[in-house]
């Protein structure tokens, strides 16, 4: 028995269902029986349910990066949070913030106060550990009495907000102290 095939382009080079290109009629098997993905033996061994999540030992440097990207945004975000206290934005219209009044001297300090946190992210993720160690404890260390700074002239209703956003500032950067001090060491072998 001889199979017709149409002639190639009338869009019927597709073989009839059933019929596989060879010309055999033998039943095609859906492929979700054909191919499994592997498994390990420890999934094989375990059940879904019992299985535990894989925890990989996360860099030093991007758990630096991502408490200086926390801390950044936390200052930002109070910032902005700040604007919406009674009579804030008529201060800033006036040419007053934080009871200072508003020149590049002042804008330049700001800039500074976002720009280290900001650059201790690239700073985390590019020194060699021995300098990025050093470093990391440094501006922490420098940094956290100016978090600290910003409670003085706090609004006495406010003081609850102040307290809560600076504990969490000054938690960031003691991780921060922290995953710096802790810095896993080589041993012999591993150098």
């Amino acid at each position: 028995m001889t199979i017709q095939r149409p002639e190639s382009g009338s869009g019927a080079d597709v073989p009839a269902a059933g019929i596989r290109e060879s010309g055999s009629t033998h039943p095609i098997k859906a492929r979700s029986n054909l191919m499994r993905t592997p498994q390990s033996h420890t999934a094989l061994q375990n059940k879904p349910s019992q299985s535990r999540l894989e925890d990989l030992r996360m860099p030093v440097q991007a758990k630096l990066a991502a408490a200086w990207t926390s801390l950044m945004f936390f200052i930002i975000y109070i910032d902005y949070f700040h604007l919406y206290q009674p009579g804030e934005i008529d201060d800033i219209r006036s040419g007053v913030i934080f009871k200072f009044d508003i020149s590049g001297n002042l804008m330049s300090i700001f800039f500074v106060i976002i720009a280290i946190p900001t650059l201790m992210i690239m700073l985390s993720m590019t020194l060699p550990a021995r300098m990025n160690r050093v470093t990391n404890l440094v501006v922490a260390s420098l940094y956290s009495p100016l978090l600290i700074l910003n409670f003085v002239g706090a609004p006495s209703d406010y003081a609850f907000y102040y307290a809560l956003t600076i504990g969490v500032e000054v938690l960031i950067v003691a991780f921060i102290l922290r995953s710096a001090w802790t810095w896993p060491r080589r041993t012999p072998q591993q150098a």
